[in-house]
């Protein structure tokens, strides 16, 4: 019996990718550059929220037809990315890990590398990753270990999820919270009832906002 072939269709013209189908290929490029290699069916559907993983399995056969992925027969991680005409190549976004205190968060020794995931994916435009630690953030569905695109900014509304740079006897530390403002007053409230608020007085203690949440990439890992 001949070997199998992988499944690929590629179209004769360009075909145009929808916008959750451009998602599902971020988010696979994104885990691959990663993991260093393919997702998993099942790790996609957790991932990118879907029921089962018969449901990535469609959009995967979707992606497949467009020629922007190459789905090979029984391997569960037989995916292989392509670069399909009228699909850009995407851009990267540096990755940030543990911050240590009292230096620029985008300073060389915290980037763990580079991801390939389009920045204009999220809006406003995400200048960087972050790679959240710890269970504050869980009921905003932020999880230990995701990784959280960032938009760069010094201002932030009341109700955002901020990054934020915070003074203290021990130097500054960074941390992902929301913000909530009180009069003078800063709150930086966990979405985790386990975490009280951090009540800030800007005029005593210092306080910096190194970006706002646009979106949150989970690799499953």
């Amino acid at each position: 019996m001949p070997p199998r072939r992988p499944f690929r269709l590629a179209p004769p013209e360009p075909v145009a990718l929808t916008a959750r189908q451009r998602q599902i290929l971020d988010w696979i490029r994104a885990y691959a550059a990663s993991a260093g290699m393919p997702p998993t069916r099942a790790e996609i559907a957790r991932g990118l929220g879907f029921s089962t993983p018969s449901s990535a399995e469609d959009h995967l056969r979707s992606l497949a037809r467009k020629g922007a992925i190459e789905i090979r027969p029984g391997t569960s991680r037989g995916l292989r990315l392509l670069e399909a005409p009228g699909v850009p190549v995407q851009g990267t976004l540096p990755l940030v890990g543990r911050v240590a205190a009292g230096s620029p968060i985008l300073a060389t020794g915290h980037i763990e590398g580079r991801w390939r995931v389009d920045p204009a994916l999220f809006s406003p435009a995400a200048d960087y990753l972050l790679r959240v630690r710890g269970d504050s953030m869980v009921d905003a569905g932020i999880r230990d270990g995701d990784l959280l695109a960032v938009h760069a900014t010094t201002e932030a509304r009341s109700g955002q999820i901020v990054v934020a740079r915070v003074g203290g006897a021990g130097g500054d530390e960074v941390t992902v919270k929301r913000l909530k403002r009180r009069g003078r007053a800063v709150l930086l409230v966990a979405e985790n009832p386990a975490y009280a608020p951090i009540e800030i007085d800007p005029a005593t203690r210092p306080l910096a906002i190194e970006g706002v949440g646009v979106g949150v990439i989970r690799t499953g890992l």
